[in-house]
């Protein structure tokens, strides 16, 4: 394990994939950087060491970099997907993993576990790779959280964002199925003093 301070070195080994990034989707950019805000707060809240935080926030700033391989008609359509489009846009957690492991980043196979299943569910019903329970990694777990408010609280072509009250409803029902229960209890009493709580 490392400390902050490997992670913020190595950082200059991953901006430009943060600048690629905004490039290809300042959309998934700017997600990214208030995902990092609510990890951080959510994994404090968990308990997560000085240096489990420092990884979970690289996992945090490019947990959506895999979507740079996904073709534009996917990434940037205004609506619904096919069938055919939702499996290629689920597979940008494995290409995100792979680009991670490709980085000088310190445990850099980690960091990559942790992006690689941040859409898996608590039941068993998510992907890539179907695990369930405490076989996702915790940060996953806490990633899935965080990823998974912001969006709801963000504006899309297709959707409207949601107040605050309208998300944690949302997330209520969520709890066992998608969301560890624990991780989720920690989660709802963060998100109350936290400066990224929705309107």
């Amino acid at each position: 394990m490392h400390d902050l301070s490997d992670f913020s070195a190595s950082r200059r080994y991953t901006e430009a994939l943060a600048v690629a990034l905004h490039e290809r989707d300042p959309y998934t950019s700017l997600h990214c950087d208030r995902v990092i805000a609510l990890s951080m707060e959510l994994g404090a809240a968990c308990d997560l060491s000085r240096s489990e935080l420092g990884m979970l926030a690289v996992s945090a700033s490019f947990h959506d970099i895999g979507k740079i391989g996904i073709p534009d008609h996917v990434l940037r359509k205004p609506g619904g997907f096919t069938p055919e489009e939702w499996e290629i846009m689920k597979t940008h957690p494995a290409r995100g993993e792979r680009i991670l492991r490709a980085t000088l980043l310190p445990d850099a196979g980690a960091i990559g576990a942790v992006v690689r299943h941040h859409h898996e569910h608590f039941d068993g019903s998510g992907y890539p790779d179907g695990l369930a329970r405490q076989e996702i990694p915790l940060m996953s777990r806490i990633l899935s959280v965080a990823d998974s408010y912001d969006a709801m609280a963000s504006s899309r072509v297709y959707h409207h964002k949601r107040t605050h009250d309208e998300i944690l409803a949302v997330m209520h029902t969520e709890v066992s199925s998608k969301f560890d229960p624990s991780v989720f209890e920690q989660f709802a009493r963060v998100i109350e003093r936290s400066a990224s709580r929705a309107q």
